[in-house]
């Protein structure tokens, strides 16, 4: 096989697990569709709990109450899909791979998966309730709150990432040492600037009240630590064995 016959044949693979990740993506979306109020119900719940008798959500556009609710089935749709869309990028990359490679990338790519779940399941369930008190609560008195429904999905979709990615810490810190750039000792040393960046993305990424922000910064402390427990278990890198000056 010449050379563009080959790059050809991985165009076409490329296309194919592509369709497939989309494919996938559809089906579960189209199960979804008959549901889709009540998904977005099950997304707004937190909120709803923290509202003052009576208050409601409003919807400040004409396509908003149609829009919003497919906009949450399709992220739904999406997430659920998401281990068949990586198995297909996977599936595409891992005949160029040698086989220890594969060894190493396929637990990191599952812990990685589970870890971003971990971070959005632990938005929903123990942050929104903290954060939608704090606001309800901190409304002015004579002022109702009534937040508009796209306004919301905006917030909670910037939140569960923010969480998700957040969780990827253990995994950023092993992959570092594994590629041999930091140490243990680095990272040892680098622990009291990594807390109080923490506690930065926590002011930048939760509201204002200091619970919110530890609710993100001590998780995102405790993970570090993670990685680094799971770096000290590793094969001794290049950059642990490399003479110092």
């Amino acid at each position: 096989m010449t050379p563009t016959e080959s790059f050809i044949s991985h165009l076409i693979e490329l296309r194919n697990r592509l369709l497939r990740a989309v494919a996938g993506w559809l089906v579960v979306f189209v199960c979804l569709f008959p549901f889709a109020d009540r998904i977005y119900h099950l997304l707004a719940a937190p909120l709803l709990a923290k509202l003052p008798q009576g208050a409601q959500m409003i919807a400040t556009a004409v396509t908003t109450p149609f829009f919003v609710p497919m906009k949450v089935t399709m992220m739904a749709a999406f997430l659920i899909a998401l281990p068949w869309m990586i198995y297909q990028c996977w599936a595409f990359i891992a005949p160029g791979l040698y086989a220890h490679e594969k060894r190493l990338i396929r637990p990191l790519l599952a812990a990685a998966i589970v870890l971003f779940f971990m971070g959005m399941a632990f938005a929903y369930i123990a942050v929104f309730p903290v954060v939608f008190g704090f606001l309800v609560g901190s409304a002015p008195a004579g002022v109702a709150v009534m937040t508009d429904i796209a306004e919301y999905l905006d917030f909670v979709i910037g939140m569960f990432l923010a969480f998700g990615f957040a969780f990827e810490v253990p995994i950023a810190v092993i992959l570092l040492a594994l590629m041999g750039w930091v140490n243990l000792a680095q990272l040892k040393e680098a622990r009291s600037y990594v807390i109080v960046g923490a506690f930065v993305l926590g002011a930048v990424f939760t509201p204002p009240d200091i619970v919110s922000q530890c609710m993100l910064a001590i998780p995102l402390w405790l993970l570090y630590e993670l990685g680094l427990l799971v770096v000290r278990w590793l094969p001794q890198s290049p950059a642990d064995s490399a003479p110092t000056a």
